[in-house]
């Protein structure tokens, strides 16, 4: 029995400080009984990839030694890394197959639960498509897993419906680093935090959320020459404590927050104006977008002092080696894609890319959530391919031997809320989860509920354990876990580790690799030569063909094989001939990949999501520059009001990962961290007399939970809860999920949920039992009543927003009428027919949004687009004085052309609307063209600026709709819901 150190009680350990840039050794062990034999491995309970040796005695896990060899960690290793594999040893992990039959989960044999899934599978592909079928994997897979997943769903079934629960946490980093850098793939290595003298953590509570990184840190700190941190978050965190400058913003501000801090560094001439100029395309957009936010508007709007604001800056804008982090409270939070671009923005304005200490982390949440971007199991193509080029379908094709048809690239890929909503609709009808509990992890977890128990759904769960999903399904597949398998896993700084299987599953448990095998066999996948599809039958031989696959790509590991990995350190990413011991240090040549032939993606607008055509991404010319894209700030739909009058955070804690399948086995994590708890601020506290440690109540529009109070330094009017906690575990029956109370909503560009925000109200319970009985309903004993969102209000103010314009009057007739400047009445009649077309489109989004309600897309992106047309038409009221009005009548016309909300609801009827409201943003668009044209003629400035801001919204309008219809059209037309 070793235990070098007590992580429960010192979660970082003492210090070993830097030694001019290199990080000491410093071996965390924890073994409860002598090891016969140590196996290579990797910690998968965080994103960090902190490289450990199981040490195995008579066929059991009985400790882990951290691997002082080993780049990322040197031995160390965090809480979750030295108790978590306890887990394995569990007695409650799932050993046989289960089957429901008479409305219960029974025991199967492989045969008869595989056949079940390949009969399903069939009947559906054939009668309703592959479009009928989605999965919804992990982040916490091997590689080679999800490699072969991928295969089968997108040449094997053809299906565009795979993501993972990547999603929820990290997608948010890969769509940043597209758009900015034209694809996936870290900027950053952990190696620059041993060089920087700034490090900026925006949203990351990294002392929680990467224990050994923070280590890494904190041994900086201590050691001579310490680099500056500033830290951006609304809770005092451990990190925010250590930090030089903290800023703690309100809920939902982050653009507005970033595009100060640009503000500043611009204003006070602390950029690089060379390496923008050679390096970088888009910076006078992005100066002219963040000249609106001096410190007085960002003060107004976040909350903080203007003062700490320019020290922020000064500190970014001084430093001469900056490396910049980010994860959740960024990427859950309002605007999460575009406020993860500026962050690369600050970088790149200040030349900070491509050197050592100079570097971005947008940060993992899970330990292979790279593998899952990079192999295409979260929707996108392996390789970071581009699913809107040619060429790259063929490369696929090519390399694979099917039928480039068969591969989905006719609309988006879709991501894991709109395969949950396509579910709830009807659309997909059979749904395979592996490795991951969205009945708990997913937003409003009773829409969530509902739509795992929907009838006519053919739900196949792959665990290690019975959660709170898997008691959903039709058919339970019982899966080994780490240390149980052998695959390789990618961390966020593009490491590669490899782990050896060191112990056998338990029962007939098998390696999730194994499972997709069978299932490829079974459904007899072939090419077009008639071999079978999947050509692998190995970890190591499924690595190989990984390897061929990203050949050439920016994630190209041909350098890399299970011989170089085993033994030695894990190795970076691109490794080839070039790099033959891998490369930390990515875009060390300032080439990025924005070339029409290496993007992953062309690119969207950060605020609607509308996506960027082939045609003009290659107009911009970006040619291996990196792309600096601003964006405008738009609040949150939902606010605190009356009845909610709190926001609502939600987040991890440093003791549990995701839903404590694993985490909440290990004793000792489990006693340290036992229940959801409420984190509130003292005043607000006060003022609800609540003391720490009462149970109080939380309730949003969608549902409540039950949790002791915690009053702690947090943002006055902010409350914060975990996300960890369900129900597998429950002793008392009241609902506790964080996301019983959370918005199913998500980001324009990178589709990821916002779990940051959502109007809450606190309660003190006295005597809860009364009140725990009274929310007991089901399995889990949680409150099955919804609340409605807060449409009506919203609808009251847009109803608002068309009378306050009804006083442009129509003036004038059709032919007799001239402006007070005496221009002749058609300009009057052309303004007065956009004005008209502005004023139709608000009341269409009003309807759309109405008959819609339950497409969570679409009631922000009209609220959006109604708050444009508003605008509009406040801009053209000015004009309308100057020049009249015609007296047309064109509202009947287009009244008869459109029934908005007429058609139905469903997702045929969606794609009718969106088709009309396309149309109708089109009908506006010529009236502005025409205008245009005429204000020219007319030399009137100020007029052909209002009609060019009004074409610009109507662009990003048309641009949206176009790419929503396409997402939503092959589904819509194959697959009846």
């Amino acid at each position: 029995m070793t235990i070098t150190r007590d992580s429960i009680k010192d979660i970082w350990g003492e210090r070993t400080l830097h030694n001019e840039g290199t990080w000491p050794e410093r071996v965390d062990e924890r073994t409860l009984d002598a090891p016969d034999d140590w196996v290579q491995s990797t910690c998968l309970l965080c994103s960090n990839g902190c490289a450990l040796d199981i040490g195995v005695k008579d066929g059991k896990i009985v400790g882990v030694r951290g691997r002082k060899e080993d780049v990322v960690n040197k031995g160390r290793l965090g809480p979750k890394g030295l108790h978590g594999w306890e887990a394995n040893n569990s007695a409650d992990r799932l050993t046989h197959p289960l089957i429901r039959q008479d409305g219960e989960l029974k025991p199967a044999t492989w045969d008869e639960a595989m056949e079940l899934i390949v009969n399903r599978t069939r009947e559906l592909r054939d009668r309703y498509t592959a479009s009928s079928i989605g999965f919804y994997t992990s982040g916490q897979l091997y590689l080679e897993e999800y490699y072969t997943l991928g295969v089968i769903g997108k040449a094997g079934l053809g299906t565009p419906h795979m993501d993972g629960n990547t999603r929820l946490c990290t997608a948010t980093s890969a769509a940043a680093l597209k758009e900015t850098f034209g694809s996936d793939g870290q900027p950053g290595s952990y190696f620059d935090i041993d060089v920087a003298d700034t490090i900026l953590h925006v949203g990351h509570n990294i002392s929680n959320t990467d224990t050994v990184l923070w280590m890494r840190i904190l041994d900086r700190r201590a050691a001579p020459n310490p680099p500056k941190l500033v830290v951006i978050d609304p809770r005092e965190t451990a990190t925010a404590k250590e930090a030089d400058i903290h800023l703690a913003p309100k809920v939902g501000t982050n653009v507005v927050l970033l595009n100060g801090l640009l503000y500043l560094l611009i204003k006070n001439g602390q950029i690089d104006r060379e390496f923008i100029a050679e390096h970088t395309i888009g910076f006078e957009d992005l100066e002219h977008t963040v000249a609106a936010y001096p410190p007085e508007r960002v003060a107004e709007i976040t909350g903080l002092d203007i003062a700490k604001l320019q020290a922020a800056a000064d500190a970014i804008g001084q430093a001469e080696r900056l490396i910049s982090t980010a994860l959740q409270g960024v990427y859950q939070s309002n605007q999460a894609t575009a406020a993860a671009v500026q962050i690369n923005n600050i970088n790149l304005i200040r030349g900070m890319i491509g050197r050592p200490g100079c570097g971005i982390l947008q940060m993992n949440g899970q330990p292979t959530a790279q593998n899952t971007r990079e192999t295409g199991a979260d929707g996108d193509l392996p390789a970071f391919r581009n699913w809107d080029n040619e060429d790259h379908i063929q490369e696929l094709a090519a390399l694979w031997n099917v039928d480039p048809a068969i591969i989905p690239h006719w609309a988006p890929p879709t991501h894991a809320l709109n395969i949950f909503h396509l579910v709830e609709s009807g659309s997909i009808r059979m749904l395979w989860i592996s490795a991951t509990n969205p009945a708990v992890s997913m937003p409003d977890l009773n829409k969530i509920r509902n739509i795992l128990e929907k009838e006519g759904l053919f739900l196949v769960v792959q665990d290690a354990f019975m959660t709170e999903t898997a008691a959903y399904a039709d058919v339970v597949l019982p899966a080994a876990i780490w240390g149980e398998k052998t695959g390789c896993s990618t961390n966020v700084d593009r490491t590669v580790h490899i782990s050896h299987k060191a112990i056998e599953p338990p029962g007939e448990a098998k390696a999730d690799l194994d499972i997709f095998l069978d299932f490829a066999r079974r459904m007899d996948f072939r090419d077009k030569d008639g071999q079978p599809l999947i050509k692998w039958h190995t970890p190591e031989e499924a690595f190989e063909a990984w390897k061929a696959c990203t050949r050439g790509r920016p994630c190209d590991y041909t350098g890399l094989s299970y011989a170089k990995l085993t033994g030695g350190s894990g190795i970076a990413w691109p490794c080839n001939e070039q790099y033959p011991e891998g490369h930390h240090q990515l875009y060390s040549d300032l080439q990025f990949p924005t070339t029409d032939e290496q993007c992953e993606t062309y690119g969207h607008d950060l605020l609607t999501g509308g996506a960027v055509t082939q045609d003009e991404f290659r107009a911009r010319a970006a040619n291996g520059r990196a792309i600096l894209k601003p964006a405008e700030f738009e609040p949150h739909m939902e606010v605190p009001d009356e009845d909610y009058p709190m926001w609502l955070s939600t987040g991890r804690v440093v003791y549990h990962f995701h839903t404590r399948t694993k985490t909440g086995r290990s004793p000792e994590l489990q006693n340290k961290e036992p229940d959801a708890f409420v984190q509130l601020n003292p005043q607000d506290a006060e003022a609800l007399d609540i003391e720490e440690g009462d149970m109080v109540r939380v309730t949003s529009r969608r549902g409540k939970a039950m949790a002791p109070a915690r009053v702690r330094d947090i943002r006055r009017g902010h409350v914060f809860m975990p996300f960890h906690f369900g129900y597998w575990d429950e002793k008392d029956g009241r609902p506790r999920a964080a996301n019983e109370l959370t918005i199913f909503e998500w980001d324009p560009v990178s589709k990821q949920p916002t779990f940051k925000y959502a109007a809450v109200r606190i309660e003190k319970l006295t005597g809860h039992a009364t009140e725990q009985k009274a929310n007991q309903a089901g399995e889990s004993g949680h409150n099955k009543e919804r609340r409605d969102s807060a449409l009506g209000s919203v609808l009251s103010e847009l109803k608002q927003a068309v009378a306050s314009h009804a006083h442009v009057s129509e003036k004038g007739g059709p032919q007799g009428n001239m402006g007070n400047e005496g221009v002749p009445s058609h300009v009057a009649d052309y303004l007065q027919l956009l004005i008209q077309s502005e004023k139709r489109l608000i009341r269409a989004y009003e309807a759309v949004k109405q008959t819609h309600s339950n497409v969570p897309d679409i009631a922000p992106e009209c609220t959006l687009f109604t708050k444009w047309s508003s605008e509009a038409i406040e801009r053209l009221e000015p004009f309308a004085d100057k020049y009249g009005l015609g007296s047309t009548n064109e509202a009947g016309r287009l009244d008869q052309l459109f029934d908005f909300g007429g058609k139905g609801k469903g997702s045929f009827a969606l794609l009718r609307d969106l088709h009309d409201l396309w149309l109708l943003v089109n009908e506006s668009m010529i009236s502005v063209i025409a205008l245009s044209q005429a204000a020219q003629a007319l030399r009137d400035e100020a007029f052909l600026e209002a009609l060019r801001k009004t074409l610009h919204t109507n662009e990003r309008q048309r641009k949206w709709f176009l790419t929503r219809i396409k997402q939503a059209a092959p589904q819509s037309l194959i697959v009846p819901s």
